[in-house]
């Protein structure tokens, strides 16, 4: 007999392109009034956020919008968002843009009521207390963030990103456009959508997968290997953005109800030492790290080579899975994902911060879920062997 899992999604989703002129009514039925938009630069700078307001505006909403937050959320970088959440009154929160929107949005909707510092909320921890409701609008195709219960937030100080796990972190609604993501470039398409095919593999090997997230990450798989090139190669490709936004979905809902495993555990300290962005950091580590982890979970590896079309269901699973391996390292090629060399890090400081980041990345969590447990040299080595 199965042992009973648990399941987290949120409660209402809205998808298909224009859906985002519906957040102004989604907002009013959750019966949010004063809602924080939370958004970036770039977004307001391109006016997507003052489309966004007026959609607010015309359902009845008194919004006010936060847009500083920053790549890699710190810290320090949310305290003038808390200070609005709190002046403005807030009764709910926007996350509008990528993976950073998104996390600033979750901390601050559990930190405006709950107080504390957010270090207090990292894994192993779970929180299911008291927050504002969050209302998830993605602009890119690769964190699934809009599905989740995590935030990552950087501690400054230790250069330490630290995983908030929690369904008190989860949005109540997400709104799935996927026009919002037709503008962007090809380099942010490739890191995030490889971001998405990492949430989708690490879902399906992770020790805690289910049936029903095997479901969704097998679809999403399947999706994104169809899809991704050509993302990349015609931005403008609407069947592909399509395809790749409802995939990023089905990734996130994936991996929050299972948990990602040594990629994400190898990739934060990555982002938090370098200032590498997340997915390109997933990207960096995926094809070696499912090397090194294969012949712990040959069948499931496979699968995922067959759901993706790289070799018929009739070849062996050993020889499915090793295609697999050579197939990532391809689309890492095609796409065009730098070393960390390449990139433009020096091998003396990638070096000095070996240790430290395989003590954070054990220290994460993710890793126990991986079919392969690592140890601290070997978490090392992979980082040397990526470099």
């Amino acid at each position: 007999m199965t042992a009973a899992i648990n399941i987290a999604l949120p409660r209402f989703a809205k998808f298909g392109a224009g859906a985002i002129d519906d957040l102004g009514s989604v907002v009013a039925q959750l019966g949010i009034a004063r809602p924080v938009l939370v958004t970036d630069q770039y977004l307001t700078e391109t006016g997507q956020t003052e489309r966004l307001v007026k959609i607010l505006q015309a359902a009845g909403s008194e919004p006010a919008v936060f847009a500083e937050t920053v790549p890699d959320p710190t810290v320090a970088s949310l305290e003038d968002g808390l200070a609005l959440v709190r002046t403005h009154g807030a009764d709910g929160i926007i996350g509008f843009g990528g993976g950073s929107p998104m996390d600033t949005a979750k901390a601050l909707a559990v930190l405006s009521v709950s107080g504390g510092e957010i270090s207090s909320f990292k894994a192993p921890s779970s929180y299911m207390g008291p927050a504002l409701p969050i209302v998830a609008v993605p602009t890119t195709s690769g964190s699934g963030s809009e599905a989740t219960q995590f935030t990552v937030i950087t501690d400054g100080r230790t250069d330490e990103k630290m995983l908030c796990p929690g369904l008190s972190f989860l949005p109540v609604a997400m709104i799935v456009d996927f026009e919002l993501t037709v503008s962007m470039p090809a380099r942010l398409t490739a890191d995030t959508g490889v971001d998405a095919l990492t949430h989708a593999i690490e879902a399906y090997v992770s020790r805690r997968a289910s049936a029903f997230t095997d479901a969704l990450a097998l679809a999403a798989m399947r999706s994104i290997s169809l899809h991704l090139r050509r993302a990349y190669a015609d931005g403008a490709d609407r069947e592909a953005r399509e395809a790749m936004m409802l995939a990023s979905t089905q990734a996130g809902m994936a991996f929050s109800n299972s948990s990602v495993a040594l990629v994400h555990g190898m990739s934060r300290p990555i982002g938090g030492h370098f200032h590498v962005a997340h997915g390109l950091s997933n990207a960096m580590l995926l094809p070696a790290v499912t090397e090194f982890s294969i012949d712990s979970a040959i069948d499931r590896y496979s699968d995922c080579a067959k759901a993706m079309g790289v070799v018929a269901e009739s070849v062996d699973n050993a020889k499915a899975a090793s295609a697999l391996v050579t197939e990532l390292q391809q689309l890492c090629t095609d796409v065009e994902v730098p070393t960390p060399r390449s990139y433009g890090i020096g091998k003396a400081d990638w070096e000095a911060q070996l240790d430290t980041m395989a003590v954070q990345a054990l220290a994460s969590g993710s890793p126990d879920n991986n079919p392969r447990i690592p140890t601290r040299e070997e978490i090392v080595d992979l980082y040397r062997q990526i470099f």
